[in-house]
Parts: C-alpha cells; structure tokens; sequence
C-alpha cells in the first residue's frame, strides 16, 4: 500500500498592513519641513513632530520607534534654533511631550509586535490542524488519476462544513465527499468526525453499504453528543478496485455524480437514501445495495457538493455546471478540476457556501 501523501507545510502570512501606512512617518516629517518652510521664521513648526513616534509605532518595531523618538527630539531642537526659541518655555513643553510620545510609542510598538508574533503563533497551529483534518489530494491512488478542489465561503479558514477523503485499501480505493449541515466551528467538528469515522473504518469493513452505515451513526453520535437533533451530513461513497471497469457507489443524500466521456455529461442515477445521521428513519425490510457505474479508461466520474451547482450569478441563476463542462472537451481530472476552480468563482462571484470537487479515472 503507498504511502499517504504527507500534507503541506503550512507557511505562516503576517497580518497584512496597507502599503501607505509604513509612509505615515515620513510624509509627517515632510509637512513639518514645508510648514517650517512657509511660516515666518519667528515661528518654529516642529511641534508637529511631537506625533511622529505614535504613528512610527504602527508600522514599526520598538527599536525604530525610539529612533524615530529620538530624530523628532534632535530636529525639533534644531528647528527651534534656527528660530532662536530653543530655550522658550513653551519648546521646553514640545520636547518633554515629544518624549513622552515616544515612551508610550515604543511601548505600543512592543505591545502589536508581541501580539502580531501571538497571533503568527495561533493562525499557525489552526492552519496544521486544519491541514490534518483535510488531507491534500493524491494525484495517483489505486489505478485511479484523481484531481481535488476544496474551496471554504469563508477565506480565512481552511476547512468549512464539505469534506472530502480518498484512501487505498485491501478493499480498493474508497472515497468520500460530502457536505455536513450548518457552518462554522460545529460544522468543523463534525466534518472531523466524520473524516476520523471514514479513516478508520475503510480499511476494515468490507462492505461499501456497512462503511456508510458506520458513517450515519458517527453522525448520529456527534449530534447526540452536541445536542442538536438536527444534525446531518449528506454524503457519497466510492469504491474502486484496481484493474476494473466499474465503480461502486453509495449516495447518502447528496448531490447526483456526473459521469464525463467527451463531450457527454450524463448523470449517475443512485438509489435514493437518506443523509448521514438520519438513517434510522429510513426502512429496514430491505437492506441497501452500492450502484455500479461503468468507468472504463477516459471516462471521469465527477463529485461535488452543492456549493457547486447552487453557485449562482447576479440575476440568481444557478451554475448550469453540466453544459459548461461539455463545452470544456476534455475529461482529464486535473483539466476539469482546474476549469471548475476559475469558471465556478468567475460565474458566481463572492462564494456562499464552501465547495469541494473530486474527479477520478482510471489509469
């Protein structure tokens, strides 16, 4: 069995801080010098200097805050001997409240540095989680060519309520996605849930149909665990063993699969079953059988969650996902994944819902 993929290490961004605000200082300085320029020479202007340190502190550290401290203090004192007011009492005032600018300055610059450097520390240690939660996707498992896209409504996280799993076992590759109700950190939670359920319990049950089914009570777990009787997951399982022509699937719920071959996009019709965590509702007289979907070679069984196909443009209409990938000529997963990523966006504008997209083929 290969080994998994070993995720990405995450790369820690700074906060951002707008381009013009490292200039603030500078452009203080020089409307001291013009004011000093302009005005009569009885007066000296450098009192507006007595600002530089705060708004120094934004943008820099404590050691260039103090230097700036202390630049403001020489050129006031230089200005005001231009003008012959150095020891007046009122420039005595400037430069004690200069000073005392440049103190609280530099102790504000030290306070955003320690908590820029706290919060580097956290987004971090949420981006490692959250990168063991969702793993990146192999683009070869099992003789299959697979392609992922995993986008969140919410682009300052990395995981949303879709989800996504692919894993080679004795049983052949078997593959998740799916879409847990509700959003944010009680959606996260159950996705986590569900994935761990998934992980483990792929490899040893040998039935796609009995793998759902341990799903739908990790779900039903979670919900009587969080108290929400509302709690569900909409999901579809896949299952492909090496050297077939064929899938088996299992849909919960979820979105229809497309089956892509040139230029024909057609619909993977599964027997309907409820969503995970809502399966005691169903009938027990007659247990549950996988679909079978033929897959031969250039053929590409495409999943997605609604995010995709409820994508919707200005004027409200949804994404008309089937006829814009049978313009697209092309059934490589990685051709179709990467078009989905740029026309989905582009077609809808700002995303409402997270998104996930798997597409497989046989090698």
């Amino acid at each position: 069995m290969p080994a998994a993929p070993r995720p990405p290490q995450p790369v820690a961004v700074k906060p951002r801080v707008p381009r013009w605000v490292p200039w603030l200082p500078v452009l203080l300085l020089v409307l001291d010098l013009i004011a000093e320029a302009v005005v009569p020479d009885a007066v000296a202007a450098g009192f507006l200097l007595t600002a530089l340190p705060v708004v120094a502190a934004f943008s820099y550290g404590p050691v260039l805050t103090g230097a700036a401290t202390a630049g403001s203090l020489g050129l006031q004192i230089l200005l005001a001997l231009r003008a012959g007011h150095i020891d007046e009492q009122h420039h005595v005032w400037v430069y004690i409240a200069t000073l005392l600018s440049g103190v609280m300055g530099t102790a504000l610059s030290w306070q955003r540095t320690r908590q820029s450097h706290s919060l580097l520390q956290a987004r971090t240690v949420a981006e490692t989680l959250q990168r063991t939660v969702l793993r990146p996707v192999p683009e070869r498992v099992g003789g299959l060519r697979v392609a992922g896209l995993y986008r969140p409504a919410q682009a300052e996280v990395l995981v949303g309520g879709d989800l996504y799993e692919v894993c080679d076992t004795r049983f052949g590759v078997r593959v998740l996605l799916g879409d847990v109700r509700g959003k944010g950190l009680g959606a996260v939670r159950t996705v986590a849930d569900v994935l761990g359920a998934f992980r483990a319990a792929a490899h040893d049950t040998p039935g796609l149909v009995e793998l759902a089914d341990q799903l739908d009570r990790a779900v039903l777990r979670d919900a009587a665990d969080g108290g929400d009787d509302e709690l569900f997951a909409t999901a579809v399982l896949l299952q492909y063993r090496p050297g077939a022509d064929c899938v088996e699937i299992v849909n919960r719920g979820h979105t229809t699969p497309l089956l892509l071959s040139g230029g024909t996009i057609a619909p993977v019709a599964c027997a309907e079953e409820l969503p995970l965590g809502l399966g005691q509702l169903g009938p027990e007289d007659e247990p549950a059988k996988p679909t079978t979907v033929a897959l031969p070679r250039g053929h590409t069984v495409l999943l997605y969650t609604d995010g995709v196909s409820e994508a919707r443009d200005a004027a409200g209409v949804f994404y008309p996902l089937a006829p814009r990938l049978a313009g697209l000529g092309t059934t490589a997963p990685d051709r179709v994944v990467s078009f989905l990523a740029q026309d989905v966006p582009q077609y809808a504008g700002l995303l409402a819902d997270d998104l996930a997209v798997l597409a497989l083929t046989p090698e």
